[in-house]
């Protein structure tokens, strides 16, 4: 490239810096991509950033992706030519970006995370009946029996609870009430922590689940007692509420094959949100195929 299209690519970056206000880290990045894709125009006979048309950016998104980039650092890279043709259109030297349009490849989704039946029954036997675990049980038992999320469980009180029916009502993303099953284990689990609940729980207190404090439990302690359990009980990995909620929709679905129920049940708008799981279902699937079959070639 010509001196002057290497003093706008550092005009570029200065603006980021200063106007902005972009971190040494973040503007570093960018100037790694923009003189990639300076290596890639000199290599093409480009000297100035005016002469790259759509097809150049095309051709360059194809190389990287040829040479094995990943899906997500090539996105990343064209975001920041994006930024710095939308610079350069700003200053005018640029009449439209090249890049506006270009599509990328799509970054494959990732799975969520799931405990097997065994890890959960690893975690769920709690055996003290001290307040504290009664009240943990309970919580871990209602995340995995009934898919909640977070933020639905720590809003519940008591009254949202039918016991008689085995149910609960939600209210869930966009205001969305739902009503839910309860399994007989967590069932027991909540029965047992309401015996003793009137023992942590200021006396005007609603909510079902309460701190040593007495008032509401905030999500970040139920964070924090579940990872608790899950190390004291033995499991090497890093267990949070969502997990529960993963592992319920998982197995339901392999046992059930029914992902419409699935969806009703974990409150998904859409439906293409709840075929995540399918995807963990076949990965099982897979698994199962490479350790048995005489011929996947991966015993």
């Amino acid at each position: 490239m010509k001196p002057e299209s290497q003093t706008l690519q550092k005009k570029f970056l200065q603006h980021l810096e200063t106007e902005r206000r972009y971190s040494k880290h973040t503007v570093l990045n960018y100037a790694k991509d923009i003189n990639d894709l300076a290596t890639f125009a000199n290599s093409q006979n480009i000297s100035l950033w005016s002469e790259i048309k759509p097809h150049h950016i095309r051709s360059y998104a194809s190389q990287i992706f040829i040479d094995g980039l990943g899906a997500r650092s090539i996105q990343r890279k064209l975001s920041a030519i994006r930024s710095f043709m939308n610079y350069l259109v700003r200053e005018n030297l640029l009449k439209t970006n090249p890049a506006d349009g270009i599509k990328t490849p799509k970054a494959p989704q990732k799975l969520p995370g799931v405990l097997d039946v065994d890890q959960v029954n690893q975690l769920l036997n709690i055996s003290q009946v001290d307040p504290i675990s009664l009240r943990d049980k309970a919580i871990m038992e209602l995340l995995y029996s009934s898919g909640l999320r977070l933020s639905e469980l720590v809003t519940l009180n008591p009254i949202d609870l039918n016991i008689q029916d085995m149910s609960l009502t939600v209210i869930g993303k966009g205001n969305n009430k739902r009503m839910l099953p309860i399994g007989s284990k967590a069932i027991k689990a909540i029965q047992e922590w309401m015996k003793v609940r009137s023992q942590l729980a200021a006396p005007e207190e609603e909510a079902l689940f309460v701190s040593n404090r007495g008032a509401r439990l905030s999500r970040r302690s139920v964070q924090s007692r579940i990872n608790h359990w899950a190390k004291k009980n033995g499991l090497q990995q890093t267990v949070y509420p969502h997990l529960l909620r993963h592992s319920f929709a998982t197995h339901l679905l392999e046992a059930s094959g029914d992902l419409r129920a699935v969806q009703e049940l974990l409150g998904h708008k859409d439906i293409s949100t709840t075929q995540v799981y399918t995807h963990l279902n076949f990965q099982h699937l897979a698994e199962t195929y490479d350790k048995a079959h005489p011929r996947s070639g991966k015993k």
